[in-house]
This record gives C-alpha cells, sequence and structure tokens, in this order.
C-alpha cells in the first residue's frame, strides 16, 4: 500500500478547508432560520418554524412576532415578488433571444463567429461593477433624452442584458453536435426558414436551451450588483432590500428562511441540469453504439 505524502495530506486540508469556507454560511442560515429569538447573536436558541410561516402568511399575531418587525416582513415579501417577476420574465426573454443569437452565430464562417463571440463574451468577463455602471450611464441618458425613469423595466432590461449571453454559451456546444444538414433537409421537405428553425434545429437542442435557462434563472435572482446601479430609489429586489435591511440594522430572520428555500431550489436545479446532460449523452452514446 503506497503511503500518503505530505502534498496528499496538504490536498486534503485544502479540500476540507475550501469546503468550510462554502458551506459554512448556509450551516448558519440554516441553524439562524429555525432559531426562535430575534438577537442575531443568539444563534440556535429555540426551535421554530415561524420565520418560514411568515412568508407565506399575514396572521403575525399568531406567530407571536414583535410588532417592529412586521413592516419589514411585509416589504421583505415584495421584494420577492418583484425578485421573482423579474427573474422569470427575465429567463424568458433572454432564453428566447439567447437561442436565436446562438443559432445565428452558428451560422456564420469561422471568422465572424469568432468575433462575435468575443462580443458576447465581453458582459461575462467584465466585473459587475464595470457593467451595472455602464448600464447605469446609459439609463441616465435615456432619462435624460426621452424621460426613462428608473425602476423595474431598467432592472428587466439589464438582468436580459448579463442573462443572454450565458445562454448563447450553453446552447452552441449542442448546435455544434446536431447534424449540419438539418436545417437544408427540413427545408427540402418544405418548411419555411422560421419552420425549419422551429420543427427541426430546436427540438434538437432543448438541453442546451434547458441549461440556459437554468444558467439566466440563477443569474437573474441572486443579482445584486447590477441591480444596485440600475433600479433607482423606488424598485428594490431581494438583494438590494437585504443591503438597505442591513445598514438599519433591522432584520427580521424571514429571510434566513428566505434564502434557505432559495438555496434549495438552486440545488434542486442544479441536479435536474445535471440530469439532463447525463441522460442526454446516455441517449447519444446508444445511438452512437
Amino acid at each position: 500500500m503506497k503511503k500518503k505524502s505530505v502534498f496528499d495530506y496538504l490536498s486534503i486540508i485544502f479540500i476540507v478547508f475550501a469546503f468550510v469556507i462554502i458551506y459554512a454560511p448556509i450551516i448558519l442560515i440554516f441553524i439562524m432560520s429555525f432559531t426562535s429569538t430575534y438577537s442575531l447573536s443568539e444563534i440556535g436558541t429555540g426551535f421554530t418554524f415561524k420565520w418560514y410561516e411568515s412568508l407565506f402568511t399575514s396572521n403575525y399575531e399568531r406567530l407571536s412576532i414583535a410588532s417592529k418587525y412586521i413592516a419589514n416582513i411585509d416589504s421583505l415579501k415584495i421584494a420577492i415578488l418583484n425578485t421573482f417577476f423579474i427573474t422569470i420574465l427575465s429567463t424568458i426573454i433572454s432564453t428566447f433571444f439567447g437561442t436565436l443569437f446562438a443559432i445565428g452565430i452558428h451560422s456564420l464562417n469561422k471568422k465572424k463567429r469568432t468575433a462575435f463571440m468575443v462580443l458576447n463574451n465581453m458582459p461575462i468577463v467584465n466585473p459587475d461593477i464595470v457593467t451595472g455602471f455602464l448600464l447605469l450611464l446609459i439609463f441616465v441618458l435615456l432619462q435624460t433624452l426621452i424621460g426613462l425613469e428608473r425602476g423595474w423595466f431598467t432592472v428587466l432590461i439589464a438582468h436580459i442584458f448579463f442573462s443572454i449571453p450565458y445562454v448563447v454559451l450553453s446552447v452552441l456546444p449542442r448546435l455544434n453536435q446536431i447534424d449540419p444538414n438539418t436545417y437544408e433537409a427540413a427545408r427540402d421537405l418544405g418548411c419555411t426558414r422560421f419552420g425549419a428553425v422551429f420543427k427541426a434545429i430546436i427540438p434538437s437542442i432543448t438541453t442546451g436551451i434547458v441549461s440556459g435557462a437554468m444558467f439566466a434563472f440563477t443569474m437573474s435572482i441572486d443579482d445584486f450588483v447590477i441591480t444596485m446601479f440600475v433600479s433607482g430609489t423606488e424598485f428594490y429586489n431581494v438583494s438590494t432590500w437585504i443591503d438597505s435591511a442591513m445598514r438599519r440594522g433591522f432584520i427580521p430572520k424571514s429571510v434566513y428562511a428566505y434564502n434557505l428555500i432559495i438555496f434549495l431550489i438552486a440545488s434542486i436545479v442544479v441536479q435536474m441540469n445535471n440530469f439532463l446532460q447525463t441522460n442526454k449523452k446516455r441517449k447519444i452514446e446508444v445511438v452512437q453504439e
């Protein structure tokens, strides 16, 4: 049996340390979401589900929640609705346009495809603070020219802007795997140009589209930096709400319950994505055999 070297032990230590850094905050949120006391310093004191119930009910008296927290919980619910409204809408729109952009880029020659991929990857490579500031300048200019106020619409546009490149990057690999003659075959069978795309190409890249939509969803639902720049003073999602609440030093533990629920949803989405990718690979291997 080969003896482990010092480097093997160091590798194990680094891996454990990395997992502790990643999962310690999640464990802390889990504990705090079930803690009945209000103070953030009293961790694990008492066990309750009231912070989860407060997200789905308005009967705060039954839950014995202090009156000074009620207004904050109500505003948190508004922030949650805003978050899901923007996330779902931006996911649908960015998935639709990102898929069409990916098909268009795939149809170009190698030189043009490379140029468009560079343009597509720029929002991904740029730091969020740079992207947020540039979008802010654009929206301020539009406000001056046409009176466009910053709010839910500017946040939606911003989320679509930074989600589309991830959809493109998810769809393009699937396009590279399908038969290059699929489109022409559909056209020869009587399909129009759009019919060939939606009846022949789209069904062949469904896995990539779903993966892109999942990426867009996860990128949008927790965005803070860009949303902070473009949201204005009247509109807020959960991320900007938490920032504002922390400045006031007045955060109900309902926000811990919400974050744990979102973590579970994100975990399910990731597992679904992995399942779809694995299932697709198995089908391809079976067909090739």
